[in-house]
This record gives structure tokens, sequence and C-alpha cells, in this order.
């Protein structure tokens, strides 16, 4: 027979352009020994394309679609409902037609036969298109099957379809449909066996959905079904559901919704010894393509029948360990409020950085803190850091304590610790004593600058393998002031300090949170000045009109060469470019040395200063920083006079003193290790750009920004060389566009599942929305949902919602008076930041961006820790 139909026997796993995702997976578990799979056949894209190739209308439709986008709906559904008509009416190849009428004569024209789309771009590891094409059940007869596969073809270009090809990149002229044709099994039960759980994503636990007759009304949602978990050859859950409904075939072809005998309604519809059976299927189907998938099965007369099997997409990659043993595993990205993808260069920066043990997974990294909660001593380090961190975090650690998921030692034998990158993950409750003394931060500064500037200087005469050799040996440097005994006695001092104000003054005064008022206007914070420095760029620009005119309609990066012509246009210029020397280095997401930093794209600065033209009045940053320093300078008189006044008074005042003191002179130097990182990464990528426009001249890569889906090892290899594998960056950014899709876990173990924890707290509002405290008072305003700190448009008393906030986040604080992130801890910097600037801050609020609505009226208490929408 031609290649216009074949038996799933015939298939290879080379031809997913011929058979499409559903296909090619029938073929490959066809040929698993024994696995049962209904017989049939597949007519193979050829036939569709033989179909369409001559018709002129369908090619102009196709043209005219592809110029869409997603918002276009109504023309989409009226081009799509043309071309479905064409695909129903072509005429089928005559090839087709005796290939088809060939093969049902073999199977038998007397069965009845179900027909299901098989798209070229489905069951994919990375798209699914579940239930984009369509099935249909029960045709009996050559004429009826070739009649549905013209329907199937015409499934093609459904509106769900092509919205879905859409907005995932497909090109819709470069996916084709064949179609499998394969016999009818009248199954008593049938359902869905997923070999990971799809809630926990547990990789040990497989999850069973199971209901009475054909599977179709499971999958359409129209019944609820059985649910079992297996979890190593046991049964570990059963919920029964009340099965009303069930969808069986029709003798004479199609299909009919029946009820169900009130008295089998909630009986189980799997007998448990037919449970393990399915399970040991599936374990096996699931060796077969080397990863989980989703399944369907039936059941007929005690034979299971597969189906259908695609992987499971929606999981999240588990990181990669050594060895077989239980881990735990914590996100990185929550504790440096940056939950992206990471690109490849950026893991290798980061990860030559750090010194505690990290693992790579969806493009983000892990902290392995299994060892951390083997002992009990070091256990309770990490559970006390956490808990004054990110609670949410410590509650799913909680979990895995009490399940003894983890083998622990006796006391005596101590096991590394996380390693010191994560400051606020490893160093709350250690006790350094430092003196207190300001010129410390001063000079912890300056010691910082002067190395930077030495660096600056001598990159400059490096390149080839001698700039990889200079940057690996700087990095030494970077991690000798990263990890500077003195710097985090510094800052533990001033944790430690704050911490202790907040206990004792409420034990004393019964005053809550009284270090955050403390905390405001501290000096020495980097991150705090560069939001109050870019009030002072807007107030250079506010006296030149056609400045502020033309800055409101510039589209591109040239502006600043623009703005000379202008009156004013060279102090703009130079007031911009001042900022950039001391904040150019900054950006979204500026963990990951491949970001476009500021001083790489000014424009995005632009919004940011005519909102603070528009929203301040001149000199506002010196009396935003002056009101600030008042608070806390008569929250500290108000303390101690009260104190004055309680037994042992005196005692009390002095010792409160002395911490107030140690948070306004060492808090604001929190921010600073992390500008000094920064600030270096943006010198070393400066330098591997100019490597990189040598290798774009060399013709080995396409464009500079290709080393950024390389590691900082493959990177130096390509300059060596002088050689690369073009294949690794394709296959990268195909990797990293599926890491965006995904949800970073705060908590995942080497089994896969995703623990999630629950803030344990009690007396709140019900309909409050609950998250952490971090800045304390109360207030009221418009919540600003923005995804993308380049979209933001705030007036002056919006409340900003976000996902999450880093330093680049900061000139924003200024225009807001509160702020909710789904993301972030007591240390964490919007935390900092939003104390600093006396803004009331909820953060670690789950969902915040979807349970708030942009526009909405909300009240946010600071003090407390929840939202109400009013």
């Amino acid at each position: 027979m031609s290649s216009v139909v074949l038996g799933f026997q015939e298939m290879e796993k080379t031809q997913l352009m011929v058979v499409g995702g559903k296909g090619l997976n029938l073929g490959e578990l066809s040929k698993i020994e024994g696995i049962q799979v209904p017989e049939g056949f597949c007519v193979t894209t050829v036939g569709f394309q033989k179909a369409i190739e001559q018709n002129e209308t369908y090619h102009a439709l196709l043209d005219q679609l592809t110029m869409l986008k997603v918002e276009d709906r109504d023309q989409i559904a009226e081009i799509s409902g043309k071309i479905r008509e064409i695909l129903i009416k072509a005429e089928i190849p005559s090839d087709v037609v005796k290939a088809v009428a060939y093969n049902i004569s073999r199977f038998g024209e007397e069965h009845a036969y179900a027909v299901r789309s098989s798209a070229t771009a489905e069951d994919l590891p990375h798209a699914s298109f579940a239930g984009q094409q369509d099935t249909y059940l029960n045709i009996i007869g050559v004429d009826a099957i070739l009649q549905h596969i013209s329907k199937c073809w015409a499934s093609l270009f459904t509106d769900r379809a092509v919205i879905y090809r859409m907005q995932n990149g497909f090109d819709h002229s470069q996916v084709y449909l064949s179609v499998i044709v394969q016999r009818m099994v009248f199954p008593q039960t049938s359902g869905i066996l997923f070999t990971a759980d799809p809630i926990t994503c547990n990789r040990k636990v497989l999850s069973i959905d199971a209901s009475f007759g054909l599977g179709e009304a499971l999958v359409s949602g129209l019944v609820s079904a059985d649910c079992y978990k297996v979890q190593d050859g046991q049964i570990v859950d059963k919920r029964i559901a009340a099965k009303k409904l069930a969808i069986y075939g029709r003798k004479e072809g199609g299909t009919e919704t029946q009820q169900i005998d009130p008295d089998q309604q909630k009986t189980q519809t799997l007998t448990d010894e037919q449970i393990l059976q399915l399970a040991c299927i599936g374990r096996q189907i699931e060796a077969h393509f080397g990863q989980p998938q989703d399944i369907e099965w039936c059941l007929v007369d005690d034979t299971f029948y597969i189906v259908q099997s695609r992987p499971i997409t929606t999981l999240y990659p588990i990181p990669e360990a050594d060895d077989q043993e239980n881990h735990v595993y914590i996100s990185v990205g929550h504790q440096q409020m940056m939950t992206d993808p990471i690109k490849p260069l950026g893991l290798s920066f980061f990860l030559l950085t750090t010194s505690a043990p990290m693992r790579k997974a969806g493009g983000r990294l892990f902290v392995d803190v299994t060892h951390n909660l083997a002992s009990p001593e070091s256990r309770e380090f990490l559970l006390n850091g956490m808990g004054q961190h990110d609670p949410l975090l410590k509650d799913a650690l909680m979990t895995i304590v009490d399940r003894d998921f983890i083998k622990s030692l006796p006391n005596d034998q101590k096991e590394q610790s996380l390693g010191k990158s994560n400051k606020s993950m490893s160093s709350a409750g250690s006790q350094v004593l430092i003196e207190n003394d300001p010129t410390i931060v001063s000079d912890l500064i300056k010691r910082s600058q002067i190395s930077i500037e030495e660096l600056k200087q001598d990159i400059q005469i490096k390149s080839g393998s001698d700039l990889f050799d200079f940057i690996l040996e700087d990095i030494q440097q970077l991690k000798k002031i990263l990890f500077d005994p003195q710097s985090s006695a510094v800052i533990m001092a001033a944790m430690n300090a704050s911490s202790w104000i907040n206990e004792k003054m409420n034990e004393w005064l019964g005053e809550k949170n009284a270090a955050d008022t403390l905390s405001q206007s501290v000096p020495n914070n980097i991150t705090s000045e560069m939001g109050l420095a870019l009030l002072d760029v807007a107030d250079v620009i506010r006296p030149y009109p056609e400045v502020i005119d033309y800055l409101q309609h510039v589209k591109d990066d040239h502006f600043l060469d623009e703005l000379l012509k202008l009156d004013g246009g060279q102090e703009t210029r130079d007031a911009i470019y001042d900022y950039l020397s001391k904040y150019g280095m900054r950006c979204v997401g500026e963990i990951d040395i491949s970001r476009t930093r500021w001083s790489e794209k000014p424009i995005t600065l632009v919004p940011l200063i005519l909102g603070n033209i528009k929203n301040f009045k001149p000199n506002a940053s010196h009396r935003k920083f002056e009101q600030g320093r008042q608070e806390a300078l008569q929250k500290e008189l108000e303390l101690l006079d009260r104190l004055k006044q309680l037994p042992d008074g005196d005692q009390k005042a002095k010792e409160t003193k002395r911490m107030i003191d140690l948070i306004r002179n060492f808090s604001g130097y929190r921010e600073y290790p992390k500008y000094g990182m920064v600030h270096r990464y943006f010198v070393y990528k400066q330098a591997l750009l100019k490597e990189a426009e040598r290798l774009v001249q060399a013709g080995v890569i396409h464009e500079k920004e290709d080393i950024f889906d390389l590691t900082f090892e493959e990177l130096h290899e390509a300059v060596r060389t002088n050689q690369l594998d073009y294949q690794i960056i394709s296959k990268r950014k195909d990797e990293y566009k599926l890491y965006e899709k995904l949800t970073p876990p705060r908590v995942i173990t080497s089994e896969g599942e995703i623990i999630v924890g629950q803030y344990k707290r009690e007396n709140l509002p019900s309909e409050a929305i609950v998250g952490l405290p971090v800045s304390s008072g109360v207030i009221e305003g418009r919540a600003r949902v923005i995804l993308n700190m380049e979209d933001a448009v705030l007036e002056e008393g919006d409340i900003l919602v976000t996902s999450f906030t880093d330093p680049s986040w900061t000139p924003l604080f200024v225009s807001i008076k509160g702020l909710v992130t789904e993301v972030g801890g007591l240390m964490t910097h919007g935390a900092v930041i939003a104390r600093e600037y006396g803004l009331p801050a909820v953060v670690g609020v789950e969902n915040a961006t979807r349970l708030l609505k942009d526009g909405q009226r909300i009240r946010v208490h600071g003090t407390e820790g929840y939202i109400e929408i009013l």
C-alpha cells in the first residue's frame, strides 16, 4: 500500500510529520510487549496535503489567517469557518479512499470504529494540544468513516485550535492532520491514568480516574469519576464518586448518554486487583517512553486496552541529584525575588558566585537542604531562619520533617551548612558581636567601590581565553567581598536589633513592629537612594516643556543623542547619564546576567521619570527622606520616654537606645552587597559581549545575544576554538520558552512532589486575603496590578500589586502608598525598602495578582498581614 495509510505496527519514531503526535504514540504503544491496543491504521498527512494542494481558495484563506493576531477573534472565526467548509467538501483523493476501504475490509466492515484526529503539533513534550481536535466514536461503514475523516481534517481549524496555535507560536501552514481509524472497544469501564500525581507532581504516586462506559464522558466533564492513588504497589487513597451518567455506544452507530442504576452509582468502578494491575501497566508504558505519561484506558471483559498515551507537560522538572537518596530542595528565586527562568549563562554566573549546594531545574536554581534537615541542630537553625524570612517555606519544610522523609542524623554529626550565599536563609540567629560604629559601613562600601574601579580598569586589556581566566579569578574577589565576615556581621547586627526591638517593645510597651518606623530613611541604603535619585532627575527636566513633550513620544534608545537639539536637552542628558553611571547596571531580574540593563536600554526609565514629573513637586526626594527621618526620630524619643516610666526604666531605655542606633547605623548596608555583585556582573557582561561580536563576525553564532544560551564553560570553549554546534542554542531557546510557562515551587522533593505551605493565623476577617506582614500601617487605595515594570502607570496613592519586586522596582515605590507581592519575606528587598519608605506592605500573598483586580479599592493591613477588598 502507498504511504497514504500506515498500520500501527508500520510506524517509525521519526514519522511525527506523517502520523501526528497521537498516531506516533499509538504506534509506539502497539509495540510494547503485553500492552493491548485496539487494532487500526492511520491516514497519514500525505492524504490531507493531497486533498488541499490544488485548492487556491484554501491557500489564500490560510495566508489571511496567518496575518491575524489572537485579539482578532471575529475574523479568526469567519476565516476558520470558511476553511472548515472547504475541507469538509474537499474530494478525498482516490488512493486514500482505496487504502481505507482495503484496511476496513481486512479488519471487518461490520465492526464499529473510532475516527480520531492526530495533528503534527500535538502530544509534544512542550505543548499537549489536548482536546483541540475532534474525535468521532462508533462509526460504521466505509462511507461514514470517509465522511468523518473529512470532519477530522476540518477540526484542524476550529477556532480554539487556531487560537491555541497562535498562542504557542505554531505556523498554521506547517501543521498537518492525520486521522486514526481504530476498532471500537465497548468498555464496561474506562478512564485516565496519570503516572505522576497531577496535583502534587509526585512521580512515585499514580493517579487513576475511572467511570462507567466510554471515556468521553470523563474527558468532556459530564461525569464525576472515582479517583484512586497507588504508590509502591499499594493503594494509598480512594475517592468513590457518585456516578449518575455514562456514555455507551449504540448498535446502529453513534453514542448515547444513559442514567446509571442508583444501586450502582456509589460502587467502586474498579476492583482493588484491577487498580493494581492498571498501575503496573502504567509504569511499563512510562518506562518505555522515559517520562511521566497521561494514559487513556478501557476495560473490556477483564482486559485493559490502552487507546492513548501522551507526556504530562505540566509537571515541574525535578532538580538533578547525584544519588538515589531522598532530597529536599528550596527555591532560590523566592529568596532572590526573581521567579522567572534564568538563561544558561546567568545560571553559570550565579553558581560560580555561591557556595551553597545548588541544583538546576526548569531554568531555575534550588538549594539542596537535605543535610540541613538531617541534623536536629542545623534543622532548627534553618527552620528559624525560614520562619523569619518566609513562613510558607518554613511550613512546607515542617510538613516534610513530620513525615520522616529524610533520615535524621544523631546530633553530634554536624553536616555542612547552607552555603553562605543566602544570608537571609542561613544567618538568622547567629550572634556576631560588632562595634556600633557607622564608619564600618562606609569603609566596607569604599573597599567594594575601589575594587570595582580596579576591575573596570584591568578587564579592558583582556580578551579570548585570558578574559575567562581573569573573570574566574575576579569572582573569587567578589566572593571575598560578599562573604566578608565583617559585612555579614553588620547585616546580622541590624536584623537582630530589629527582632530585639520588636520583641521587647511588644513585651514592655504593647507596641507592635516598632522597628518598622525606626527603619525609615536610614543612611547608606543604595537601593532606596536610587528611587529618590530618580526624583532628582525629574527636577532637572521639569523646567523644560520642550524636553518633556519630546520624552512623551520617544520610541527607541537613541533618544539621548537627539536631546541635544532641544532647550534643556544637554542638562537632561547629563542628568540621565549621571544616574546611569551609578545605577545603570540594574534591571528587572538582575541576578540573571543576560537581562537587559538600564544602561543598555535607558528608555525603560522614561515613563518613571515622566511619572515623577507629574506626581511630585520640586525637591520631593529631600522632603521624603527628611519626613521619614523625622518620623523615626520621633518614634525613638517617644519609646525611650515611655520606657523611662517603667520599673528599671533607665536600664531598658539604655539597651533600647543601643539597639535603635544599630538599626540606624547598619540596616541600610543590607542592600549593598547585592549592588556590588550586580555591578561586577555588568562589567563581566560588557567584556563577554565584545567576545560575542567576534563570534558573530566569524559566523560561529548568529547574534551577540546567543551567548546567553551557553554556559560559562561552553562559551569559553567556543571562544577558544571558534567552533560551536548551533543546535545547542536553538534547543536552549526552545527549552527557555517551555520554562517560562512553568511556575516554580517554593519547595520540591526528589520525588517531584511540590509541598505547599500554609499561614497558621487566627482571628482574621473571613474574607481576608492572607500574607506576611513586613511593613506596618494600614492603608486604603486603588490596587494597580502590574506584572511588568515597563507597563507601570501610577498615580500617587496607588497600591502596587505584583508577583515580585527586586531592586529595579524601587523607583516606583516613591509613587505608591502600599505594596502587595506574591513572593517575598521579611528581609527581601521589597520589604526592606517598603519599611524604609514607610509603606504598609504585605508579601507572600499566594495568587495576589489573580485574586486582586486592577482598579479595585483595597485596604492593606501591613501590621497584621492581610488585605481586604472594599
